[in-house]
């Protein structure tokens, strides 16, 4: 078993994304690891007049994680189980590659990403993140990372949903919890970055209902073709856009179990959404991981974790919150 050691740069940020049918039903819901956030009416009222236009404007971006072969740490196997999947509408309408460009496609990829800011360490940062069809309406996947980090679960943590040019057109939206994984809780394990939201109502409405949900698919196969979203917001990105890599999609052979692509997102981008068949025409998928890390000495290459049973316990837990 390969071993590393996390190493976080400086100026980066992180994305996801994710969907679900509204038929979906919870199952027994274990081995995640919940934090309370913004609970009451008057921690979200705080938290959203934090987040004032200058602050998210002035946020790092927190960078993908980089791992070098050099750094040493220990990583776990992900046990692999039977593929789930929960079906959003829409064909598959491939066109393959994408190093990383603006979406301008349009569909509901549009309104289910969005850009995640929070406190971390003392500064103001950003992710990416996504909406899922769920239980409760109220479900966002991100990266681990992008919920909890150097053993400090994030402050002040919101949603913005369809976030571009510093503009919010479906509101902010205050975490009532955030989670992930208990090997990311424990260890922050890099195969198991995976991390959840369930936001409050926002104006008594739930999340899902305002901007709709992506599927999802836990235990899909490797090399595939896949789509990535995020808001990067490293050079040459500025975290206003929504932008995309497609590419068939491969294994990495060196420290993870994570699925690999080729695309040049920068710090920012972590938390967005990874799919399998995605519809260029719809802006649906099923979301199979998120963006995580990358190798200082390999560029223009993202890594994702595998979508396993821990990563579907996060899943259902969220969901039945």
């Amino acid at each position: 078993m390969r071993s590393v050691r996390i190493a976080l740069l400086t100026a980066a940020a992180v994305a996801v994304a994710l969907t679900v049918p509204a038929a979906a039903q919870a199952e027994p819901t274990q081995g995640a690891v919940a934090h309370a956030a913004a609970d009451s009416k008057a921690e979200q009222s705080k938290v959203t007049k934090y987040w004032t236009p200058e602050r998210m404007r002035a946020a790092e971006a927190l960078d993908l994680i980089k791992l070098d072969k050099s750094d040493v740490g220990e990583l776990s196997d992900v046990p692999t189980g039977k593929t789930k999947v929960v079906e959003p509408s829409g064909a598959e309408t491939m066109a393959f590659p994408q190093l990383g460009a603006q979406w301008t496609g349009g569909g509901k990829v549009v309104t289910t990403s969005g850009r995640v800011f929070f406190t971390f360490d003392g500064r103001n940062a950003s992710c990416s993140g996504n909406a899922v069809t769920s239980t409760n309406k109220s479900t966002v996947i991100t990266a681990g990372h992008c919920v909890k980090y150097q053993g400090s679960w994030h402050t002040n943590w919101v949603f913005v949903p369809n976030y571009h040019d510093g503009q919010r057109p479906y509101g902010t939206w205050t975490a009532k919890k955030t989670l992930t994984t208990p090997q990311w809780q424990a260890s922050e394990d890099i195969n198991y970055d995976v991390g959840a939201a369930v936001v409050n109502p926002l104006n008594s409405q739930s999340l899902t209902d305002v901007v709709g949900g992506q599927g999802l698919k836990f235990n899909g196969a490797y090399n595939q073709n896949m789509y990535s979203f995020g808001f990067p917001a490293a050079s040459p990105y500025n975290g206003e856009k929504l932008i995309y890599c497609s590419a068939k999609t491969g294994r990495d052979f060196l420290l993870s179990n994570d699925h690999s692509m080729r695309c040049n997102m920068t710090g920012g981008s972590s938390g967005g959404p990874w799919f399998f068949n995605f519809s260029e025409a719809n802006g649906t998928g099923l979301q199979g991981s998120v963006n995580s890390f990358g190798y200082t000495f390999l560029p223009n290459t993202m890594f994702g974790p595998f979508f396993g049973t821990d990563a579907q316990n996060v899943y259902n837990t969220a969901q039945g919150s």
